[in-house]
């Protein structure tokens, strides 16, 4: 029978050499420092979803780096940020060993031989409760503050098994594993989405362009019009907050792009009384900055006042997806106000857009729709996942479901690992 043993996280690091520290202070990394090259240097805003994102990361030269090399990261290590949304943190992957805690950072590191694997603590302190708890202890009302004394204090649950923690962090990073690979499909799906409307509607190299009459670069069938000759607006109109609610009563509610996600919004507050609403289908459009961001609605929603919903005349919601995706591509390129930018309904119905025949629309409509169709349902499958993964994981680490006796296939992110161990094995 497994054992679990309850320790705190200063307590579990002191035991096997570890430490808990925070990152260069401000006097010891100038904004100087920074250049456009070099070794990365992890900052609280690239800690997202667990990982480490590398698309602004901050960078300095390796002189930098070997002057402050006691904030080097090494693989297994867990980073924090200290203030704000104090309970992101992130696992340090093999991609980013070596690279640098940064000013606003907290670096936890294990240390040799430690009683609990470094996997098993990211998913164990990615728990609500854990972060509930951490937030709690957090200091400042306005701005929540996270310092060393109180990661040291975070208690921790775990098996004292290290196989079974193994197999926890094993069934976990299936999931995980087929959420990555859906993700992928998607963006492949999407690219090719886009690259098809790209083809016909930009460089205008539709089916049959090579016999289509052109003049000053344009097919000359095509017509200049505006949005609203082919779509109609649904403007957003907040409720009274009393009917708001979380415990779904109603319909999901929609102020702005604080719920957008990649494509479709994530439903968090709902309405308990009808309103201005958008159909499933319908483009959800931001009216307020930033101005023309956009997302899809699965479902029916009530929508606030930064929102409207837009749907296409003869329902081409795939084409229209696309043309408002890259006519706005630069956002905020209309709209007014003197504090925040916004559009109205006239402003969106007089957009200018070149309206290619009917008949082309429908034949993209016709090849499109079903990609779209697609990464809905790939989407939904991703959110399943989780929601079962998110579910499953309190069940593993409190050892309510028991692993022991499972014979695990661990999933390819971690056969390197479990290659190792029967290795260590037959030695």
């Amino acid at each position: 029978m497994t054992q679990f043993v309850e320790n705190t996280l200063g307590e579990v690091c002191q035991d096997s050499g570890g430490i808990i520290q925070t990152g260069p202070f401000g006097s010891q990394l100038h904004q100087s420092d920074y250049s456009d090259t070099g070794i990365p240097v992890v900052m609280p805003a690239d800690i997202k979803n667990g990982r480490i994102d590398d698309s602004r990361v901050a960078r300095v030269s390796e002189g930098h780096v070997e002057r402050l090399k006691r904030h080097k990261l090494e693989v297994g290590d867990i980073v924090y940020g200290r203030r704000g949304d104090i309970g992101r943190q992130a696992i340090i992957r093999p991609e980013n060993e070596g690279w640098l805690c940064g000013t606003g950072c907290l670096r936890l590191s294990l240390g040799e031989n430690p009683r609990i694997l470094p996997e098993y603590l990211h998913l164990y302190l990615s728990m609500p409760e854990v972060i509930g708890w951490i937030q709690n202890q957090a200091i400042g009302a306005t701005m929540p503050n996270l310092n060393t004394q109180i990661l040291k204090r975070v208690p921790l649950i775990f098996p004292e098994d290290l196989d079974v923690q193994k197999k926890i962090v094993a069934i976990v990073a299936a999931y995980d594993d087929l959420i990555e690979n859906n993700k992928r499909r998607i963006a492949l799906l999407e690219n090719m989405a886009e690259e098809i409307y790209r083809e016909w509607f930009v460089r205008f190299r539709f089916p049959g362009w090579q016999e289509a009459e052109f003049k000053k670069g344009l097919p000359v069938h095509w017509q200049a019009s505006s949005l609203g000759q082919i779509a109609t607006f649904v403007m957003g109109q907040s409720p009274k907050s009393e009917f708001y609610n979380r415990n779904r009563d109603g319909l999901p509610f929609h102020q702005g792009v604080g719920t957008f996600g990649k494509r479709f919004p994530a439903h968090e507050v709902y309405c308990s009384i009808t309103g201005r609403e958008a159909k499933a289908g319908d483009v959800l459009f931001s009216v307020r900055a930033p101005v023309g961001r956009l997302n899809l609605a699965l479902e029916p929603m009530v929508i606030g006042r930064g929102l409207a919903a837009v749907r296409h005349h003869r329902g081409c919601q795939s084409y229209l997806y696309y043309l408002l995706s890259t006519a706005f591509s630069n956002e905020d390129i209309i709209g007014n106000g003197a504090i925040f930018n916004a559009v109205g309904k006239d402003e969106l119905r007089s957009f200018k857009v070149l309206l290619p025949p009917d008949e082309l629309v429908d034949a993209f409509e016709k090849l499109v729709k079903p990609i779209d169709e697609q990464i809905a349902g790939i989407i939904r499958q991703n959110e399943v996942l989780e929601k079962t993964k998110n579910q499953l994981l309190p069940r593993l680490i409190s050892g309510k479901l028991s692993v022991e006796n499972l014979d695990i296939r661990f999933p390819p992110s971690m056969q390197s690992d479990s290659s190792d161990s029967a290795d260590e094995a037959a030695a």
